[in-house]
């Protein structure tokens, strides 16, 4: 809750006229407390695990031209009673994990000194703190998710997430309980090492979550602004995870592709591209000479 009770009073604490941001905030946040806004990440995720992959759905669905010429794995189809099932196992675990799990954390939240004042955070202080937080939760991810892949982790607990081999949107979340809690762990440190205000906390779980979702679309979308991203993994560098399958041990990187390249864990995935790449130039040549044309169509996409 602010400590202020007027505007007034917050520009002459502040020792200027507040910005129209500040402004919205201040008549938002003035008379609700620190837990309230806190636990508004509940709403955010309820709203994004519902409402995000529904195009994913409905494209899953109608199979439409030229959208469904971009589905990574085009042979592997779920019906929506299959997507509706996964939605209503991630909404269950999100009642009895994530929810009661957020309502909890807020001590830890107070702790490592995650504010809801005023001022409000630059855009360049944002931007800065998100990028830290990617890089931190993609790294300890990379080594948490390769755990999960041994025998007993994978058996035991991630068995669960791979249950789909085809990824879609509604799949991002589904996990065993067990991987719910463990994974919290990756996402809280950044916000730990680096932290700043609610607003960026807000954007920071939301963010990851919609990513999240994007790379467990199944889709592979040449006009996707994350292409632009560097080492930006994606859903077709996520999707060959899910399609080797297993106790893979190939592209266990969450968000970026670099530690899946300096440890040798993408070999698979980068020589499965090249073959791919080289069959596909020899179609296109071969009908070429032919005089006709070949749109070649593989199980596994590549490009």
């Amino acid at each position: 809750m602010l400590p202020y009770h007027s505007l007034h009073e917050a520009e002459t604490a502040l020792g200027r006229n507040l910005t129209f941001a500040e402004t919205l905030w201040f008549n938002y946040s003035a008379t609700k407390s620190d837990y309230i806004l806190f636990c508004h990440n509940i709403i955010f995720l309820f709203l994004i695990f519902s409402l995000v992959p529904l195009p994913l759905v409905f494209l899953e669905i109608k199979r439409l031209y030229p959208f469904d010429s971009y589905k990574i794995q085009p042979k592997v189809r779920l019906s929506l009673n299959e997507m509706l099932k996964c939605y209503k196992d991630v909404m269950r675990m999100f009642f009895l994990v994530v929810g009661p799990l957020q309502l909890v954390s807020y001590p830890s939240v107070k702790m490592i000194g995650i504010r809801a004042g005023l001022p409000l955070p630059s855009g360049w202080e944002i931007v800065s703190q998100l990028l830290v937080y990617f890089l931190v939760e993609d790294y300890t991810n990379y080594w948490i998710h390769r755990f999960l892949h041994n025998k007993w982790g994978y058996e035991k607990i991630h068995r669960v997430h791979h249950e789909y081999q085809a990824p879609i949107g509604f799949a991002a979340p589904y996990a065993h309980w067990a991987e719910i809690l463990i994974l919290g762990i990756p996402s809280f440190l950044g916000p730990a090492m680096a932290p700043g205000h609610m607003i960026t906390f807000w954007l920071w779980i939301a963010l990851r979550q919609i990513e999240a979702i994007d790379t467990h679309s199944g889709y592979d979308f040449p006009w996707n602004p994350t292409k632009y991203i560097p080492f930006y993994g994606g859903a077709e560098h996520h999707d060959y995870h899910h399609y080797v399958g297993g106790q893979s041990q190939s592209n266990f990187a969450s968000v970026f592709t670099y530690c899946d390249y300096i440890y040798g864990t993408d070999k698979g995935y980068r020589y499965q591209k090249k073959i791919l790449r080289k069959l596909k130039e020899e179609l296109t040549n071969g009908a070429a000479q032919n005089g006709g044309s070949y749109n070649a169509q593989d199980n596994y996409k590549s490009e």
